[in-house]
This record gives C-alpha cells, sequence and structure tokens, in this order.
C-alpha cells in the first residue's frame, strides 16, 4: 500500500503563487513563450511550489525541477504526483547542478537570491548543460526585497550580456512587476 502524504499547510506557501492570480498570467505567458511545442528533457530551476511545473509538464518527455526549500518542494511533489515524468531534487544552484543536458531550461525567480560571484557560475553551468539550439527561459520579478541579492533586471541583463557570442535573444517582454526573456544556445 502506497500512502501519498498530505500537502504542507497553507502558510508554507509564503509568496501566496496559490492566491494570485498575476502568477496565474505569468505562467501562462510563459508557456505561451516556448518556441517549441515539445521539449525531450526539461530542467526547471526554482520549482517552487509546483504551480509553473504541472503546465510545463504537458511539453516535455522528462522534466526535473529544482527547489532549494523543502516545504515548497512538498507541495510540488504533491501537486504533480500522478505526474512519472516529472522528477524533483533538493538542490541549490549554482552550487550544485544536476548531470546530464537539457534542450529546455527555465530560470524562475532563483536569480534574484544569488550575488554576482554565483550569478556567473549559474551561466556557466546553464550554458554547459544547456544543448545547441535548446532554449534558456528566464522569469523574474522585477522589484527588490531585503532577502534578494538582486533584481530580476539585473538578472535578465547577465544573460543578455551573454549575446550574439553564446546565445540568441528570441523575445522579451514586461508585464506589470515581472519580466520574461527567451534564447537559444548557439
Amino acid at each position: 500500500l502506497l500512502l501519498t502524504p498530505p500537502p504542507p499547510p497553507p502558510e508554507e506557501d509564503s509568496w501566496r503563487f496559490d492566491a494570485l492570480g498575476c502568477v496565474r498570467s505569468r505562467d501562462d505567458v510563459t508557456m505561451s513563450s516556448l518556441p517549441r511545442a515539445r521539449y525531450r528533457s526539461a530542467l526547471e530551476i526554482g520549482g517552487a511550489i509546483g504551480l509553473l511545473t504541472e503546465k510545463l509538464q504537458a511539453r516535455c518527455d522528462a522534466l526535473l525541477s529544482l527547489e532549494s526549500s523543502e516545504s515548497a518542494q512538498a507541495r510540488a511533489i504533491h501537486r504533480c504526483r500522478h505526474l512519472p515524468h516529472v522528477r524533483f531534487d533538493r538542490m541549490s544552484v549554482p552550487e550544485r547542478y544536476p548531470e546530464g543536458t537539457f534542450d529546455l531550461t527555465l530560470l524562475s525567480e532563483s536569480g534574484a537570491y544569488w550575488s554576482l560571484p554565483e550569478l556567473a557560475l549559474a551561466q556557466q553551468r546553464i550554458l554547459e548543460h544547456l544543448e545547441p539550439g535548446g532554449h534558456l527561459v528566464l522569469v523574474h520579478w522585477t522589484g527588490q526585497t531585503r532577502d534578494m541579492s538582486l533584481n530580476g533586471h539585473e538578472v535578465h541583463d547577465a544573460f543578455r550580456r551573454l549575446t550574439p557570442k553564446l546565445l540568441r535573444h528570441l523575445r522579451g517582454e514586461m508585464e506589470g512587476t515581472w519580466r520574461l526573456d527567451v534564447f537559444e544556445r548557439l
């Protein structure tokens, strides 16, 4: 008998992702920004409670969602428990990075918590593991809180500086308080 643990209590959702309609709208725009209808192997850095993970999985043969928060990841695992092609790992990028290559990497919000040296290391690791022709999607809030080292603009602009030598910029969008950029690995 396999028992599924109950989800953590609602107060574990400190960003109130479940209640914020703007997150759902942002996630819908993120999904519509994907250049391909299907991806072989996707990596989601900063999966949080799995709202975007649940949508993203429908476009992926395999999806690995990374999250450093145990409580947030527990909610994501519960949300996606019926999806066998979705895997989860508690991993703090850029200190650690998963093996293998990906044809889609999605970085959502996590980059704002890195220092500049951590951002540079993350860029290196993302590019090492992103296949040529693969897509990198960045989605970040553009504000800043005390626990954030950077704001979304700083993260996105750092990746924009990698064009045209390493990345091709395919799409950029700002809506309210968030920013989205889509790149292709050269």
